[in-house]
């Protein structure tokens, strides 16, 4: 007996097989975004490591900075003080004891005045005019009022700023900037007498101890 659906059953595709067909291509596209994900997973954990090892290490360097900040601030501790000729007002006042002193001119001779550098380990040749020094003390034989004046042109230029200073208790001028060329600091002018006192500082590196230590403990006699 010939079977009416044999011509049927060549092309038939069965339920089943539908259904297998639809698993397959849900598992590879299945599989695909595993493997995607997986791949950018560990890309981006990867990218997340470097950021956190980054981080420590500029942790690191930043605590070493830090570390090394808090080293060089104690080793300036204790302070050394420096006495100035009585005829020339006495100036006083506390330095870190990691600065040398040259005194250039102790004010010894008649009609000179005084001139002393301090600066970090040992003071460099003063006769050069190049060098810079994280202090100047000069006792002028000049009056308060004309050594002013001596910084007027650069006030008005721009380079340097002029404000009133009151340094423990003592009230003088203060310049701040650009002084020359090479040397951008800080400069404190007070009246002693008929006198003038100019503390100086050549670098703003040195300016914290110049503001915290050298003008903090400043005295000397009017």
């Amino acid at each position: 007996m010939t079977n009416i659906y044999s011509k049927q059953e060549g092309g038939y595709i069965t339920g089943a097989v539908v259904t297998s067909i639809i698993f397959g291509l849900l598992a590879l596209v299945f599989g695909s975004v595993m493997i995607w994900a997986l791949v950018n997973y560990n890309d981006q954990k990867n990218n997340v490591d470097q950021k956190l090892e980054n981080a420590r290490k500029a942790a690191i360097i930043s605590q070493k900075a830090l570390d090394a900040k808090d080293f060089e601030e104690q080793e300036k501790a204790p302070e050394k003080e420096f006495v100035g000729p009585p005829d020339l007002g006495r100036v006083n006042f506390k330095y870190p004891k990691t600065w040398s002193v040259y005194v250039a001119s102790d004010g010894s001779q008649s009609g000179t005045g005084y001139q002393a550098y301090f600066n970090p380990d040992k003071v460099p040749p003063t006769s050069t005019g190049s060098n810079k020094f994280a202090l100047q003390v000069s006792v002028l034989n000049q009056p308060y009022d004309q050594v002013l004046q001596q910084y007027q042109g650069l006030v008005k230029q721009g380079a340097l700023k002029s404000s009133v200073l009151t340094a423990n208790g003592y009230d003088g001028t203060r310049f701040d900037g650009r002084f020359t060329k090479e040397i951008n600091g800080s400069a404190a002018v007070f009246k002693i007498r008929d006198k003038t006192l100019v503390l100086k500082t050549d670098a703003d590196t040195f300016k914290p101890d110049f503001d915290s230590k050298i003008l903090k403990t400043l005295t000397f006699q009017l």
